[in-house]
């Protein structure tokens, strides 16, 4: 949409959720594809980083991070920065004329009464909007300078062997199939030999990854379900999710279509729940930064994994946190 006064007006009475998973959910229902695959188009592989915003440098994250991922104007000019539009007017930049502004959503707590609480009162989160326009349409900003491996080590070649060394699991290389067993803690890979390129089997590896950090020693959830079902394709959304954040990170193939449209079994539970697409990617995001802080590096920089619960802990369900 073209940015307008108009649109700078409160979004309060939108059904915001609802519009982000008829989104999500029309994608599913166009590709009609399984969108796991076991090989990749090259030419889709060569995304930029993780979506980060202009001026604070800080990393996007969950639904923005999937949602400013869909667009096409960071793959095409290889630069990942997004910026509101007072953020570029403080800075002395100046958004350009036609230039289409996607939103982004964040929760704000918000205090109301209720007699039933010990207090008198309660905190409800209210998901509020916001709109960031790509760099390329922000006149001004300096030329995009990706990070040297220096400044973000987590890209190196061996990142993923970091991770695979500290993530606890156990690895086997081997046969045709690619899978986590929790029962024995134990991650099942093709040898690298069996991708077309080296850089699909490490992103398959962290793929499998996510899937491990579910282990009960780690964010405990429930991995019984059976192929086929909603738990199962629920479980799959998240961590094909968790895997496009990482592989963004990392600087992996990635390819957010595909990722965002992971199980068309995932559809409907899409369609009876608004607020699924919300809760997928808020705990898609806490995978990742679980799987991201096994690199020593990135967990130094930015921050720790989550405690780790205990095996009665309720399955995850992490708030969405609040964006720049």
């Amino acid at each position: 949409m073209s940015w307008t006064s108009a649109q700078r007006e409160t979004t309060e009475r939108r059904d915001i959720a609802a519009e982000l998973t008829e989104r999500i959910a029309t994608l599913i229902e166009q590709t009609g594809k399984v969108p796991w695959k076991r090989e990749w188009d090259p030419a889709k592989c060569a995304g930029p980083q993780a979506p980060v915003n202009a001026f604070t440098g800080e990393l996007y994250h969950g639904i923005n991070a999937l949602m400013f991922g869909l667009d096409a104007r960071p793959i095409i000019s290889g630069d990942p920065r997004w910026a509101t539009f007072k953020q570029a007017q403080d800075a002395g930049c100046h958004i350009t004329k036609g230039a289409k502004a996607v939103l982004g959503v964040f929760y704000k707590p918000l205090e109301i009464e209720d007699d039933k609480a010990e207090d008198g009162k309660r905190t409800i989160p209210l998901l509020k909007t916001f709109h960031v326009f790509h760099a390329t349409e922000i006149a001004g900003l300096p030329s995009y300078e990706p990070p040297s491996a220096e400044a973000a080590p987590w890209t190196r070649p061996e990142a993923v062997t970091l991770i695979m060394q500290n993530s606890g699991a156990a690895f086997r290389i081997g046969g045709d199939r690619a899978f986590y067993s929790p029962a024995f803690d134990t991650i099942q890979m093709p040898p690298d030999a069996a991708f077309e390129r080296r850089e699909y089997w490490a992103a398959t590896v962290i793929h499998e990854i996510n899937h491990s950090t579910g282990h009960p020693s780690r964010m405990n959830r429930d991995l019984s379900h059976k192929f086929g079902s909603d738990a199962y394709a629920c479980e799959e959304a998240r961590v094909e999710m968790a895997a496009c954040f990482v592989c963004n990170t990392l600087n992996l193939p990635t390819d957010f279509e595909n990722h965002a449209a992971y199980v068309a079994g995932w559809l409907s539970k899409l369609r009876e729940d608004k607020r699924e697409l919300l809760r997928a990617a808020a705990d898609a995001q806490k995978i990742a930064e679980w799987t991201l802080c096994y690199h020593p590096n990135y967990a130094a920089r930015h921050g720790t994994q989550p405690e780790r619960p205990v095996s009665s802990s309720p399955p995850l369900r992490p708030e969405l946190r609040p964006e720049t």
